[in-house]
């Protein structure tokens, strides 16, 4: 008799477990069976600005692997079916048809909780007008675009500026549509240091984008049955589609009333093999606790590239395979028109947070040797730890190429490398790619520096 695995969720982390664990076992010996409450499978949500914003031409260029490759390789996907409930002493689901609204219950052996994160919509009065968008799965931007062919908006209000925010009022500019963005706090891109992302928020209102800071909505207008417009502690701005750009939280809603246990990040906590604390039940993805390796605690990352690796782990152990994830970082990269921005480790709010004492050195460089044509502005930021010189987290805004130096950073930040290491680095060098001192090692020389005047 095969064991039964069931899987809810059938994006990155879901089908990635899948995938790894129908190649080690046959279905002979596990049958795998996929829920998931939307039309589509293992999917790139983070493309979906750019489809927006029409960089990429179709929906269907988002969809790594549909239904039917899966259903090939033997795993068994239901789309259109939400699992309500998790049984664990029955040890099974309860699952909802949204076709039909019916019920049923769906027994297993293993469980991979794979739900993911969800958008957060404030509560605010008139938050559930029509005209207000999450940014989440295919399906919703399914409803973006067809809000747009049909009631072609002139005004987006971008609530919020993390990275969907500050992508999505770049995909709504791209669309000729006037542009407000407001964010709460001091500047956008609060993974950044606030004097950091004031830099994003000056390139933002330099292409044209109204960014409104320590401003906060407390209430959506509508009229005639759709959004007309957004009430901030200052200002009322006339609004013909809001997009929320305020944050995601993991979607555990189903797990914890399970009994599933959480972490202190309020994702499910997991092991180095994505097990949860109950016996045959793994959770991996944006609904998962990561652990972090700077910090060394328990954090909430909602990002492609851990539900892949994590699910990959987790299908592999599932298989009868051994394999580990060893945690993050927290890096991460994104741009709005021509500026790029890239993180990875702690900011300083987050060293303090861990009890550092650090030090910092911020540079301002340029992508290229400087006679070289086409030589851009950077701007580096190291911190790193006051007694020893290892790194503890960097940022870079900049343009042409600039973004993707922060992969030397991070892998400099998994090693545990000091800065004294670090300016050694033999980096790349030619004039039309780097200048003879890289950004990189400029920061890392002058991070170095500090540290030798604070020993």
């Amino acid at each position: 008799m095969p064991e039964r695995l069931v899987v809810i969720g059938a994006d990155a982390a879901g089908m990635s477990c899948a995938s790894q664990a129908r190649r080690r076992r046959d279905q002979d010996d596990l049958v795998i069976v996929s829920f998931d409450r939307g039309n589509y499978t293992s999917f790139s949500a983070c493309g979906i600005p750019y489809l927006i914003g029409g960089v990429v031409d179709e929906l269907d260029d988002l969809v790594a692997r549909p239904v039917e490759e899966h259903r090939r390789r033997g795993i068994e996907v239901h789309l259109r079916h939400e699992v309500t409930e998790i049984d664990l002493d029955r040890r099974r689901v309860v699952v909802r048809d949204l076709e039909d609204n019916s019920e049923r219950a769906e027994g297993f052996d293993l469980l991979m909780v794979a739900t993911g994160a969800v958008p957060v919509r404030p509560h605010l009065p008139g938050a559930d007008a029509a005209g207000i968008f999450g940014v989440q799965t295919l399906d919703d931007a399914r409803r973006i675009l067809d809000a747009l062919s049909a009631r072609s908006p002139r005004r987006a209000v971008i609530v919020g500026g993390g990275y969907i925010g500050i992508e999505m009022a770049e995909a709504m500019l791209a669309r000729g549509m006037e542009v407000t963005l407001v964010e709460q706090a001091a500047a956008p891109m609060s993974t950044l240091d606030p004097e950091m992302g004031a830099v994003v928020a000056d390139a933002m209102r330099a292409l044209g984008i109204e960014v409104r800071t320590e401003d906060a909505v407390v209430e959506f207008e509508s009229a005639d049955g759709w959004l007309s417009g957004v009430v901030t502690e200052s200002a009322r701005l006339p609004a013909d589609v809001v997009i929320l750009g305020i944050g995601d939280c993991p979607n555990v809603t189903v797990a914890e009333a399970a009994g599933i246990p959480l972490g202190d990040s309020g994702a499910i906590a997991v092991d180095r093999r994505m097990r949860t604390t109950i016996d045959g039940v793994w959770a991996a993805g944006d609904c998962a606790e990561k652990f972090h390796r700077v910090s060394r605690r328990g954090v909430a990352i909602p990002l492609g590239t851990h539900a892949n690796k994590e699910g990959r782990v987790a299908g592999i152990d599932i298989g009868g395979g051994y394999e580990t994830f060893p945690g993050v970082v927290g890096t991460a990269v994104s741009k709005v028109c021509d500026l790029e921005v890239a993180r990875t480790g702690l900011k300083e709010a987050e060293c303090r947070a861990s009890g550092f004492e650090y030090v910092v050195a911020t540079v301002d460089s340029k992508t290229r040797a400087g006679y070289f044509p086409g030589a851009a502005d950077i701007k580096t930021k190291l911190i790193v730890e006051r007694r020893t010189g290892r790194l503890l987290g960097a940022q870079i805004i900049g343009r042409e190429n600039a973004a993707k130096r922060i992969d030397a950073l991070a892998v400099a930040l998994w090693n545990g490398m000091s800065v004294d290491e670090m300016y050694h680095m033999d980096l790349g060098y030619a004039p039309p790619f780097a200048p003879v001192w890289d950004p990189v090692l400029i920061a890392a020389r002058r991070a170095w520096e500090q540290v030798e005047r604070r020993a």
